[in-house]
């Protein structure tokens, strides 16, 4: 996946209730024009406001301002050329993208790869790096099914292994 000026990918089929998504992701730093480790960013959960059924309705390209009438889970991990980790709950309103938690590492590592782990079950959302537990976070108005999708910008990522099921016993996290 390259990511110039902004990218974005995003799942065709919607995900419905308690489920797990996977992926390794390896940020490319080889001398290319967008080889540059940063923004592997991901949303889940995610519905456009103005086309409930429909996520694609509206284009989109990579610009964040692009994103603000979802109502998603986002996480910016390695955000800000490499300096932030965040995770935010888009709300659906131009110009909102509450930032719920904002760390400074972990953060990514060139060439090496980061099996992500996002496990959404009812109002629980777990977000984990490498077998690390990053977010964990409880929301008491919890985003319960929706699209998922990658946003870069100006970065190359190798996407691998990618994986989605369905809990098959809620409340019980596979870590």
């Amino acid at each position: 996946m390259l990511g110039a000026a902004g990218s974005a990918d995003a799942s065709s089929r919607s995900l419905v209730g308690a489920g797990v998504i996977e992926y390794t992701a390896t940020p490319v730093s080889a001398g290319g024009v967008n080889d540059r480790v940063s923004d592997l960013n991901n949303f889940w959960n995610a519905v456009d406001v103005r086309s409930p059924g429909d996520l694609f309705a509206t284009a989109r390209g990579g610009a964040l301002a692009e994103y603000d009438h979802l109502k998603t889970y986002y996480v910016g991990y390695g955000a800000n050329t490499n300096t932030t980790t965040r995770l935010r709950r888009y709300v659906g309103e131009a110009g909102v993208r509450p930032l719920l938690l904002d760390y400074t590492e972990p953060l990514l590592l060139a060439n090496e790869p980061h099996r992500v782990r996002i496990v959404s079950d009812g109002s629980a959302m777990r977000w984990w790096n490498n077998g690390r537990l990053v977010f964990d976070y409880v929301d008491p108005e919890p985003y319960t099914s929706g699209h998922f999708g990658f946003r870069t910008t100006w970065s190359h990522f190798r996407i691998q292994d990618f994986r989605v099921w369905r809990l098959s016993r809620p409340g019980v996290f596979p870590g």
